[in-house]
């Protein structure tokens, strides 16, 4: 497993918990935060033992967004990384979800702050658990700034335009209870429990046929834009190759034999 000084990674079983880990400055971004962020992703693509991916924040907050005092010219920290991103000046949009998107589904657990690129960040995400004090926005304008992390097109397609154009016309907070309202976010509990709680989903997910979940995944990304014509055929395309499968076979097994199936990604 990687991590940098800003970005920790751990196990849970077949969960890999990538951590946001600068929680001195309300988890903002950096550049050893992108490029742990980038090879969690990728770490998580490469090894089939890892079922689902569960993002979340150290400390009081999730993420606040870009470093502010970096883009004002004091200085990108951790410049020893600077060579990754040479290599790939897509990283940091790829570390953000906004170039790349996980095989394994991704769960965010919020707690506190989830503003500017937090938010741009968790609009990447496939599920959304908030802590009841979480605070949630898109305040780019407000400092006369762009929220050029894909807000400006992700977010009209998951919320009402309206609710959309508000939040990124205003640049003002939203509470957790109002994002889930808006459908930003999918359940908020209490404080101090979303991340217990966005593993519990994720022992769910990776209990399920692992080659069934990221078809599913899968289409329902890559249909979402189609004619619904076209989106039934390419979901019958992605979905019947999926019957064919070990996996598919064990599930039928298993339920007949009422025991918990044993799922070996062929």
């Amino acid at each position: 497993m990687g991590g940098t000084e800003h970005l920790t990674v751990r196990r849970e079983g077949a969960t890999l918990v990538l951590t946001l880990n600068r929680p001195d400055a309300r988890n903002a971004l950096s550049l050893p935060m992108l490029v742990g962020l980038y090879d969690g992703w990728i770490e998580a693509d490469e090894d089939d033992t890892i079922r689902s991916i569960v993002l979340t924040g150290a400390g009081a907050a999730f993420c606040a967004g870009m470093d502010l005092k970096a883009l004002a010219g004091d200085g990108m920290q951790g410049e020893h990384h600077r060579d990754r991103l040479k290599a790939d000046p897509d990283l940091h949009w790829k570390a953000m979800l906004r170039h790349h998107r996980p095989r394994k589904p991704v769960i965010a657990a919020v707690e506190g702050h989830c503003v500017a690129g937090g938010t741009e960040i968790l609009q990447g995400t496939d599920i959304r658990v908030a802590g009841e004090s979480a605070t949630f926005g898109l305040f780019e304008v407000r400092r006369g700034l762009f929220p050029i992390g894909g807000s400006t097109v992700r977010l009209q397609r998951q919320i009402p335009r309206t609710h959309a154009l508000e939040m990124l016309l205003t640049g003002r907070p939203y509470s957790a209870r109002e994002a889930a309202d808006i459908g930003l976010i999918g359940r908020v509990v209490p404080d101090g429990t979303a991340l217990a709680e966005a593993l519990r989903i994720a022992d769910r997910i990776n209990a399920c046929g692992p080659l069934a979940v990221e078809a599913v995944k899968a289409s329902v990304y890559e249909t979402a834009e189609m004619s619904e014509t076209d989106g039934l055929a390419a979901e019958l395309a992605r979905g019947w190759p999926v019957f064919d499968t070990a996996d598919a076979k064990e599930g039928a097994r298993a339920f007949a034999e009422k025991r918990p199936p044993v799922y070996k990604r062929a």
